[in-house]
């Protein structure tokens, strides 16, 4: 096994870091530059930055918020929300993300995907997928259908399929989001991973439902070359030092 990634979300709006179920009823969790200062320093691989209420909006991501975090540490930063152009992208990377997330423009607009990473390279470009189970089945397709716009909008396309696409227009990884387990801390969706991570060739994150370290280790065994988790690390459950140690005493490769 390859040496597994831990990365910490903090999903924010208004400028304060924001947790919820599926997405809804979100409460304040602290203040981002605070938070991600706390999750370097105990040894996060890299840190995902979420502006929910961009798209909702219809605004882009606070391109100064970006700055802020970039001014106090010096780990992998991806960050997303609003991106619904190029440019936006372009100005993001300027203010210190170094991978730019994008998920309900994607939908709208595919061609964002190979517009960002022709312009700064496919490692720069990550799909974020938001995943829902079908009401109802649908023959030839997988059991899961992409959710946007944070999650208020079915949208009936196969995220099977929707990945591959993704990683064929240039993708360089996928941050794939369980909305059913999204802040249950009920365990990923498992089968989802497997689903998706056996379908293409590029890295996989997992998200949606940590709960345990044992959680994470499932993860990793059904393709996700990283994992995110925001709730067990902002109520204080695990620091990222300690979970890495579980996750040490467990098989997991991880580094110190």
């Amino acid at each position: 096994m390859l040496t597994a990634r831990i990365i910490p979300c903090l999903d924010v709006r208004d400028g304060r870091v924001v947790k919820g179920v599926r997405f809804q009823g979100l409460r304040d969790a602290g203040c981002p530059e605070e938070l991600a200062e706390t999750y370097e320093a105990q040894g996060a691989d890299e840190l995902v930055f979420l502006d929910v209420s961009a798209t909702p909006e219809g605004r882009g991501t606070h391109r100064h918020t970006i700055q802020k975090i970039r001014d106090r540490l010096s780990l992998p930063l991806t960050t997303g929300g609003g991106v619904r152009a190029v440019e936006d992208a372009g100005s993001l990377l300027e203010a210190g993300a170094d991978k730019i997330s994008v998920n309900t423009a994607a939908v709208d607009q595919p061609s964002i995907l190979s517009d960002i990473a022709e312009r700064f390279g496919s490692q720069c470009c990550i799909l974020a997928l938001d995943a829902a189970e079908r009401s109802s089945p649908v023959e030839g397709a997988s059991a899961w259908e992409v959710v946007v716009r944070s999650g208020k909008v079915r949208t009936g396309i196969d995220a099977v399929t929707w990945a591959k696409e993704a990683v064929e227009r240039g993708a360089g990884e996928i941050l794939l989001t369980s909305w059913d387990r999204d802040g249950t801390r009920s365990g990923y969706d498992l089968e989802l991973l497997r689903a998706v991570c056996s379908a293409i060739k590029v890295p996989v994150i997992a998200s949606g439902g940590a709960d345990t370290p044992a959680h994470m280790v499932e993860a990793l065994e059904a393709g996700a070359d990283a994992v995110l988790a925001a709730s067990i690390f902002h109520d204080g459950d695990y620091t990222v030092a300690g979970l890495k140690e579980e996750l040490a005493t467990l098989g997991v490769r991880v580094r110190k």
